[in-house]
Order: C-alpha cells, then structure tokens, then sequence
C-alpha cells in the first residue's frame, strides 16, 4: 500500500475530507521549506504518526501548533530519533519499507493461474497431492503479503486468494482428513473474506464448512452455515449457480439429520437455479461443480438413504455418465457409490464389476473418503457367499495393500 493510500484511508477512519496527491507528497519531501500542509491534512498526518506537525520538519505558525497526546514519557526523545537524519518528511518516515519486490497484475495473474491448478490436481488426482500443492502456494501468498510492496487493490487480491485458497484447504481436508485441520482451513477461509468484504468467497467458505460440519456431526452449525450463505448471496445479488451451490448444502444437512422432505424441498429449489441461463463468466470458479450431476447424486442419495436403493441407481447411473474428462476423483467417488448401492439392491454381480472397474481406474487417486468407501465395500462382500464378490475383495486387499488409493 502507499502513502497515498494509507493517508485516505486515516482520513476516512477520521471523517476528516482531507487527500494528498503523489505530486504534493514530492513536493514535501524535495522542498526546503515544505509547504505547509491546509489542516485537514494536518489532523491527518499528526494521527498517523502520533507526533506534531512541528516534529516533522514544518515550519508550522503558532495558531496550528497540533494539541495531540505525546506518547510514552519519552516521546519527544523517541520521535526525533524516529525522524533523524530523515529530512523533511522522507520517504522513510511517510512510505512504506520498499525492500520488498514489486508485486503488480502480472504477478497476481500467475498466482490466479496456481491456484486454478490447484482445481485439476485435485479432479484428477485427489485431495492429498493437492494439499501439499496447496501448502507451497500458501506459503507464497502468506510470504508475499508480508514482504512485498503491492497497491491496496492488489493486496485485496492476495487476500482473497487466500480466502480462496482456504477454503480448497478445507476441502482437501474434508476429502483426506484430519477433519480438524479441514476445519480450520475453513474459518480462516471465512475469516479471510470477510476481510475483504466478499460475499461470494464468504459463501464458498461456508459451503465447504457444512459438509465438515456434517462429517463432524455439528448439525445445528451447518444449518446454521446454510442459511448464512443465503443471507449473503442474497446481499450480494448472486447468480443461480451460487444459489443452486446452497440448496444441494441445504440437502446435505436435512439428510444428515433425517428429514428426507426438506431434502426434496432443497432439490426442488436446486432444479430450479440448475435451469435457469446464466453466463458461464458469471460463475465463481468455486461453484462450477454444480449441475446437474450434482442433482442427480443428491437424489440417489435421498433414494439410498430412504431405503430404496433401486430407485437410487438410475440417478446413479446418470451422474457417472454426466461426469465430464477430468474429473476422476469424482468418476471414482460416484462409481464406487453407484457399486455400493448395486450391492445394496442385491445385484451383486453388477456392483462387483463396478467395483473392479473403480479399482483398476483409481491408481493414481489419493483420497482417503474413497478409500474408506470401497473399504466398506469390501466388507459387505466379505458378507456374501459368491465367486465374483471373493475376487473384487482380494482385489481390493491387494490393491489397498500396495498402497494405490
């Protein structure tokens, strides 16, 4: 940030309708005498620094000698050790420390671009290799925020980039655990873009939040995350992706405690922002998971959990066909969901084929909720008295123990 920027900003804190250009700021550090700043910008500069104007090389007439607080006993001694040897008013003592590099929109463009990365190493490959991923840019960003020299515009950037950041953290957590950590990358994804007063980044962090909420069995918090989210997109005049974002978290809760009408009432509302046209510019890079393979997973979801498993498969069925290139950690997690509820349907030797062909395709996926579900599944083979379910779970030992999910 700038002194320019900075000196707005004290003055906005200060309801003072005070400015100094670029030009005026020269103008007082090269000029002996300075000119003397008019008294709005007096109040200002004294607030900022905390010292008369008198002590920063002014030649100041009686009348606008400051009044405000010395501060510490020792202040005056403090205050011109603070500016000796600096000159009048110097960049030293105005500007921020330009040690740091030059942070502009080029540099922001290329951490947009890792960050953006980020959404493909964990579609193609999980949440645990896009977690350390993750780590290294926060580290950049965090590094960069506190070192480099960057205008108030680009450092809102940085920052909700890392809000964004964040909240992927959160959901690698989600996906590979620990659920605390998952937690905690929310809030401070959450944090982060309140900061900067974005909505939208609010809601991506909150959305992410109710599924830990629901992991961690805190209905009554992720409830509460959901209608936040609407709140906010609501203020923000969010499109219907966002929206549609909202209602399947809104599912995910009534189902998680039981209540399979509000379920369907959320879908409905889901199918509705689903088929309403919305430019695909106009759609935060976080919700463009949403669709209608989302609808579909979330209905077989209220069929499974109902206790209908057959009705559940077509739905199934239609969101691994509406899964798109790319995405093979979600192609994995919904095959292996569609192979389980085969196998709850009593179509066993179907839900095995699924199976082995999930094994065979999830080599280089790490992701520890896909290992706990074909885990499971294996267990409920284990179960049954067949040729095909005995093969798929050697299958999956062998697999699980050469470590490939």
């Amino acid at each position: 940030m700038t002194f320019v920027d900075a000196f707005a900003r004290e003055a906005a804190r200060l309801g003072i309708d005070a400015s100094v250009s670029v030009r005026q700021l020269r103008r007082w550090e090269s000029e002996s005498p300075p000119p003397l700043p008019h008294p709005g910008q007096q109040a200002v500069l004294e607030a900022m620094f905390g010292f008369p104007l008198t002590e920063m090389g002014f030649d100041v007439p009686a009348h606008r000698r400051a009044t405000v607080q010395w501060i510490g006993d020792d202040g005056e001694v403090n205050r011109r050790a603070f500016v000796a040897g600096t000159g009048v008013v110097a960049a030293a003592a105005l500007l921020p420390d330009r040690r740091g590099s030059r942070i502009g929109t080029s540099e922001v463009a290329a951490l947009h671009a890792d960050l953006a990365d980020l959404y493909a190493v964990d579609h193609s490959s999980g949440g645990i290799p896009a977690k350390a991923r993750a780590r290294q840019l926060e580290r950049h960003l965090t590094r960069t925020l506190n070192d480099a020299v960057y205008t108030a515009k680009v450092g809102r950037d940085l920052q909700a980039m890392l809000s964004e950041l964040h909240s992927n953290q959160a959901w690698y957590g989600y996906d590979s655990g620990p659920i605390d950590e998952a937690r905690a990358a929310s809030i401070e994804a959450l944090t982060a873009a309140q900061l900067v007063g974005d909505e939208l980044l609010q809601i991506s962090a909150l959305e992410t939040l109710v599924l830990i909420d629901i992991k961690a069995d805190r209905a009554w918090e992720a409830a509460s995350a959901v209608e936040t989210a609407y709140g906010l997109a609501s203020r923000a005049g969010a499109g219907p992706a966002v929206h549609l974002v909202i209602a399947l978290r809104e599912a995910n809760v009534s189902l998680h405690v039981g209540d399979t009408a509000a379920a369907r009432r959320a879908l409905s509302r889901a199918l509705s922002y689903q088929s309403r046209d919305e430019g695909a510019e106009d759609v935060p890079h976080w919700a463009r998971f949403a669709g209608p393979v989302e609808i579909d997973y979330a209905t077989a979801d209220i069929y499974a959990r109902s206790g209908h498993p057959r009705r559940a498969v077509p739905f199934l069925r239609a969101a691994v066909d509406g899964l798109g290139g790319g995405y093979a950690r979600n192609t994995a997690w919904y095959r292996s969901k569609l192979a389980s509820t085969l196998l709850d349907a009593g179509e066993v030797e179907e839900a095995c084929t699924e199976m082995a062909g999930v094994i065979e395709s999830c080599g280089e996926i790490a992701s520890k909720r896909l290992t706990g579900r074909i885990q499971a599944f294996r267990k409920a083979a284990d179960a049954i008295d067949a040729t095909t379910a005995r093969a798929v779970s050697e299958q999956i030992h062998e697999t699980m123990r050469g470590g490939h999910t």
